[in-house]
């Protein structure tokens, strides 16, 4: 979950479940939270990026010009449109397509676990190592004298046929599921990842080893001014796609039993393009050898 996690964890002696589901958010809070989101995202839209959006990069083999990294302009004239239409997307929807496994009793959750933990071991012998999308929701408070919700949903993908959705605050956490959030041999990739861990930890007692942050690994693979990424930008930049966040889901009830299908399309979206960032990061090379036709191949869907 995208929040600024690091000023609202609690540790877990002092956290406690929201059960007074009256104190849901108005319609008019919700709006102000989109508003407040869409101010920061056009800020942003000057600040140099990855990708060329408009489908004409140079097909030529030579260092990437300047321009590659500065995002376009809307494609429509601004001051013709009527603010009534209110226009929020400017680039496809990024939607996970796969099969969608979601888990929320005891039994399914050891059982999820127990077929990653098989996943992981083929990729060890075979010399690899698995890499797992993971984030994890909770129902967020900004409410003073509101605490949060603890760690209620864990996510995890490790390829694009198929995503776990495991309902923790339900079914708790199996010995499976344990070994392999603690396994520091398959790693687990998400932006501001480190948050979501000490989170799960503070709430549960259970470690999450094995982390790696996007936002790091993209400065570190595309050799610009380092920026403090959140998976929204960074697949913007990268893919020239949108992650959907509508705040209806992603400040909902996420101990609601069972999750709507919204929900559980959001979750598994967001671990999964957590996963294929990092692919597509991973396939990039370092940035004083990087060329059109690398980018062209990195970005192309696997």
């Amino acid at each position: 979950m995208e929040i600024p996690k690091n000023d609202q964890i609690q540790p877990s002696s002092t956290v406690s479940v929201c059960s007074d589901w009256d104190l849901d958010f108005t319609d008019e809070e919700l709006q102000s939270i989109d508003a407040a989101i869409e101010s920061a995202a056009s800020s942003s839209s000057s600040k140099k990026s990855v990708a060329n959006c408009d489908g004409d990069r140079p097909r030529t083999r030579r260092r990437l010009p300047d321009s590659l990294f500065t995002r376009s302009a809307l494609s429509f004239n601004s001051s013709s449109v009527d603010p009534s239409d209110n226009i929020k997307t400017r680039y496809p929807a990024m939607a996970f397509k796969g099969h969608i496994v979601y888990s929320r009793t005891f039994p399914e959750v050891e059982k999820a676990a127990d077929e990653l933990l098989k996943f992981v071991e083929l990729k060890k012998k075979d010399g690899g190592r698995a890499i797992i999308g993971f984030d994890v929701e909770w129902r967020p408070s900004f409410r003073k004298g509101v605490k949060q919700g603890k760690a209620a949903v864990l996510q995890i993908c490790a390829d694009a046929a198929s995503c776990h959705v495991m309902h923790v605050i339900h079914s708790g956490f199996p010995e499976s599921l344990k070994s392999l959030l603690g396994d520091s041999k398959s790693v687990k990739v998400g932006v501001g990842i480190a948050g979501d861990a000490r989170k799960v930890f503070n709430d549960h007692n259970v470690s999450v080893d094995g982390l790696e942050d996007l936002s790091y690994l993209a400065n570190q693979k595309l050799g610009r001014e380092p920026k403090n990424w959140s998976l929204s930008s960074l697949t913007e930049a990268l893919t020239c796609k949108e992650v959907p966040k509508p705040s209806k889901i992603r400040l909902g009830n996420w101990e609601a039993n069972p999750l709507s299908k919204e929900q559980l399309n959001y979750a598994a979206t967001d671990a999964f393009v957590s996963w294929h960032l990092f692919e597509v990061l991973n396939r990039l090379p370092d940035v004083d050898t990087l060329t059109n036709e690398v980018v062209e191949e990195a970005i192309a869907p696997s």
